[in-house]
C-alpha cells in the first residue's frame, strides 16, 4: 500500500479508502459479521482511512464501522485508522429537488445533534473528518455550518473539517477550493466523470486541499464484470436498480465495451485501468471504494503499488469522458 499526504493536514493515508456506503444495506443485502472481517482486512492490507455517513442505512454503516474499529484496536493495540463521516443537510431527500443554497441546511443546533450521533454509533470520543455530505456553493458566503464545526473542532469532537460534493457537479467545489476554510473535497471522479481534473484539482493544487476521489468504478460498471443479465440481479430497493433503469444500462454497456477494447490493446484490464486513471493524479489524496468482502479488498488495493499510469492510454480515455445524469 502506497500512502499520500492529505492536503493540509499532517495525515498520510493510504491511496484507496474503505467507502462504507454498502454497509448501510443500499446496494443490497450485507452481512454484519462478513462486513466487520472484510474491514479487518482493509486494515491488514494497509487502508488506513474509512469513509462513512450517518445517512448510510440511517446510522447502520457507521455502527458497523465503530465495531469493526472497537475490535481492531482492541486486538492490535493502535489507534493509526482514521475515521471520515458525514452530516446531512435539512430538506433534501429523494422527493425534493436539489436548490444550490446552504442557507437552512445546517443549523447549529441540527449539526451538535448528528455530530453526538455519530460519536455514538462509531463508539468513539472524537471524528477525524466531519464532512458535510452535500456542499452548496454558496457556503462560503454564509458561514453558519463552519463556526459550528470549528466550535466542534475546539470541543475536542471533530479534528478536521470537509464537504462531500454533490454527485457530477465538481464545479461546485471551486469557489471553496480557492479558500482554506475545509481540508478536503469528496467528489466523484472516474474515467466517464473526469470533469474534476479540468479545474477542481487544480485550483485545489494551490491551496493543498486534500480530494477523496468517490466511485472509481461507476457504481459498478468499470469493474467490466456486467452483463445483460446483470439488472435483473438487483432487487428493487438496490440503488443500482434505480439508477440504470430504462435505457441507462444498455447504454452504459456499449460504453464499458469500448473502453474494456481500449485497455486490453494496451494489455490491461477494465477494472486495473479505473483504479489508476484516478491514482494518476497527484492531486487526488485517496480513492473511496466500496468492498463488500475480502475478495474484492485485495482486487482494489493490489494497484496500490506506485507504478506509472500509462500516458499514451490516459489521453485516449479523454475520449470516453461521459457526464451521466442518473446518479
Amino acid at each position: 500500500m502506497q500512502y499520500r499526504q492529505f492536503g493540509r493536514t499532517d495525515w498520510q493515508v493510504s491511496e484507496i479508502c474503505f467507502g462504507a456506503w454498502q454497509l448501510g444495506g443500499t446496494w443490497g443485502e450485507i452481512d454484519k459479521k462478513e462486513s466487520i472481517e472484510t474491514l479487518h482486512r482493509a486494515f491488514e492490507e494497509g487502508i488506513n482511512l474509512v469513509d462513512t455517513a450517518a445517512a448510510y442505512g440511517g446510522g447502520q454503516s457507521e455502527t458497523i464501522v465503530g465495531q469493526a474499529l472497537k475490535q481492531w484496536r482492541r486486538a492490535n493495540n493502535n489507534d493509526d485508522i482514521l475515521l471520515a463521516t458525514k452530516v446531512a443537510p435539512l430538506g433534501i431527500s429523494a422527493e425534493t429537488k436539489y436548490q444550490d443554497s446552504i442557507v437552512g441546511r445546517y443549523p447549529k443546533e441540527y449539526i451538535i445533534e448528528q455530530v453526538e450521533g455519530s460519536l455514538q454509533r462509531l463508539q468513539i470520543e472524537c471524528i477525524d473528518l466531519l464532512q458535510l455530505h452535500l456542499w452548496f456553493s454558496d457556503g462560503t458566503e454564509h458561514l453558519e455550518w463552519l463556526d459550528t464545526l470549528s466550535s466542534l473542532v475546539q470541543a475536542g469532537k471533530i479534528r478536521e473539517i470537509g464537504v462531500s460534493l454533490p454527485d457530477i457537479e465538481p464545479n461546485t467545489g471551486v469557489k471553496l477550493a480557492q479558500t482554506d476554510l475545509v481540508k478536503s473535497q469528496q467528489v466523484i471522479y472516474n474515467i466517464f466523470e473526469q470533469a474534476p481534473n479540468v479545474e477542481l484539482f487544480r485550483v485545489g493544487e494551490q491551496t493543498n486541499t486534500a480530494f477523496i476521489a468517490r466511485v472509481p468504478f461507476d457504481s459498478g460498471a468499470l469493474t467490466g464484470t456486467w452483463t445483460e443479465d446483470t439488472y435483473s440481479t438487483w432487487s428493487a430497493d438496490d440503488k443500482r436498480h434505480q439508477m440504470y433503469q430504462g435505457e441507462h444500462f444498455s447504454e452504459t454497456l456499449k460504453r464499458v465495451e469500448k473502453i474494456k477494447k481500449l485497455c486490453a490493446s494496451y494489455g490491461y484490464s477494465l477494472p486495473e485501468v479505473a483504479m489508476r486513471f484516478c491514482l494518476a493524479d497527484s492531486a487526488v489524496s485517496t480513492v473511496a471504494c466500496g468492498m463488500r468482502n475480502s475478495r474484492e479488498v485485495k482486487l482494489n488495493t493490489l494497484y496500490s503499488d506506485g507504478m506509472l499510469f500509462n500516458d499514451e492510454l490516459a489521453e485516449k480515455l479523454k475520449e470516453h469522458h461521459w457526464s451521466h445524469k442518473f446518479y
